[in-house]
């Protein structure tokens, strides 16, 4: 990994010399092997997030005896935590210039420590706090992982490296609840060997992380830098230019780098910086059309608790419930990425919500039955698909290079403080009314907030693959 990561730095170098349409250009396409790395990480780590997933809300609702609203007060809160503390993380990376893996390990090292929590958690209070450790865990790690990703890929082929990545981590979500299943049936004291092979699957992502990911990433925006900042200054000016002594005196050579970035504010943003990115237009658009369609996203239990009820299904197949989304997500993730680096990102984002609205549309159809429940989990993989890196991609194409893991923290804390609101009103209306009523509204609720957002959204200036000025002198 360490010297594949070497030659994808060198070749950056070669590249800013290369016009555009010269070999090394197609060479970037490739994914780099910290993006695969990544994915590694996160589809081991997925398996066991998935097998604890799988199972908890039928474990919450049916043996701890929690109603739908007790269950959506804590989805609610637990996704709550993990927002508010994804600022902290996208934060804390940039401010090292290379602290995005430390950040992570952190954020992941918390989830595996909680996981052998799990099995001594048999009443609300204890499961409440074990969960919002996980969940802390897991708002440490995101931004700077996208971060990592968005630096270490030509900005032209971020769709595709997020499509990657999101489709490794969905293998890990395919294979989680399997893997519960399995274990459940194999089993007497089903939950708690699930819980607890939960946590050895987590100790072993821990690891591939620290030994496979490497510590400093080079962003590929570096390439478009001005040649004098990386070369000596004779070897780029003729000796009769006219220059300021201090420019070409032998005692100082650092200094011809330092004229691009004078007090060096890449190596540590300030967290006034960091909130400040909202102030550029395309991310705050970004950021509240998120927040505005994650508050009519209806959460993957609440929805999987639907289809088993109106699909009428044994509750030992409900773990199996989350197998046809991450099938779905898995085979459409890359080429939806693919797709946006070509289109557009924004466009297709919209798009998957219409897919959620349609998947809604059909747990309230009077179409019953397994083949009804499996073209509801089709349409909800084609949304996270569609939606989940995509996102990430558009926001890394409107982020200073040194601003990713806040950039990316600042829109994936909105999307997840609007789905902890969801997550609450949801549980409300379905204690008040039912469940059939309750996605009703929420249905209704993201056709008029697809289309605020198509609104907002027109006037996004996303070009795939450019880095503009801005976005250097940032």
């Amino acid at each position: 990994m360490y010297l594949a990561d070497s030659r994808s730095t060198d070749a950056r170098g070669t590249e800013a010399a290369a016009a555009p349409d010269t070999p090394p250009v197609r060479r970037r396409a490739v994914v780099p092997s910290t993006v695969l790395a990544l994915g590694a990480v996160s589809l081991i780590t997925d398996v066991s997030s998935e097998m604890v997933t799988a199972v908890l809300p039928l474990y919450v609702v049916a043996g701890l005896g929690l109603s739908p609203l007790g269950f959506g007060l804590l989805d609610g809160i637990n996704n709550g935590v993990g927002a508010l503390v994804r600022l902290a993380g996208g934060h804390l990376a940039d401010r090292g210039g290379h602290r995005h893996k430390l950040v992570a390990g952190i954020g992941y090292g918390l989830s595996a420590l909680c996981k052998p929590l799990l099995p001594l958690a048999h009443t609300l209070p204890v499961l409440s706090a074990v969960l919002a450790v996980d969940r802390t865990g897991k708002g440490l790690r995101t931004a700077p992982r996208d971060a990592m990703i968005s630096l270490a890929t030509p900005p032209a082929h971020r769709g595709r490296a997020f499509g990657v990545h999101r489709a490794m981590d969905t293998t890990g979500a395919l294979l989680g609840p399997l893997a519960a299943f399995a274990v459940l049936r194999a089993t007497v004291d089903g939950y708690d060997a699930v819980f607890t092979v939960s946590a050895c699957v987590a100790a072993l992502g821990v690891l591939v992380l620290v030994l496979f990911v490497p510590c400093h990433i080079d962003a590929p925006a570096d390439a478009v830098r001005p040649p004098d900042a990386v070369r000596p200054p004779d070897a780029v000016r003729p000796p009769d230019a006219v220059r300021p002594p201090d420019d070409v005196r032998p005692s100082q050579p650092p200094d011809a780098v330092r004229p691009l970035r004078p007090h060096e504010p890449s190596r540590s943003p300030a967290l006034r910086d960091a909130l400040g990115l909202l102030r550029r237009p395309d991310l705050r658009r970004l950021t509240v059309c998120a927040a505005l369609l994650g508050l009519t996203t209806v959460s993957d239990s609440f929805l999987y608790l639907l289809l088993q009820r109106e699909g009428d299904l044994p509750a030992h197949l409900f773990p199996l419930l989350p197998l046809g989304t991450a099938a779905s997500f898995l085979l459409l993730a890359v080429p939806l990425g693919a797709f946006a680096d070509r289109v557009s990102r924004r466009r297709l984002f919209l798009a998957g919500h219409g897919v959620l609205l349609l998947g809604y549309g059909l747990v309230l159809s009077p179409w019953h039955g397994v083949p009804a429940v499996l073209a509801v989990l089709v349409l909800h993989g084609t949304f996270y698909a569609a939606t989940d890196g995509v996102l990430a991609a558009a926001t890394a194409s409107v982020v200073p290079d040194r601003h990713q893991g806040a950039g990316q923290a600042l829109v994936g804390t909105g999307q997840a403080l609007a789905r902890f609101v969801c997550s609450l009103a949801f549980g409300a209306a379905w204690s008040l009314w039912d469940g059939r009523t309750a996605l009703t509204v929420t249905a209704a609720g993201l056709a008029v907030s697809t289309a605020v957002a198509a609104f907002v959204l027109r006037t996004v200036d996303e070009t795939p693959g450019t880095a503009t000025t801005e976005e250097v002198r940032a």
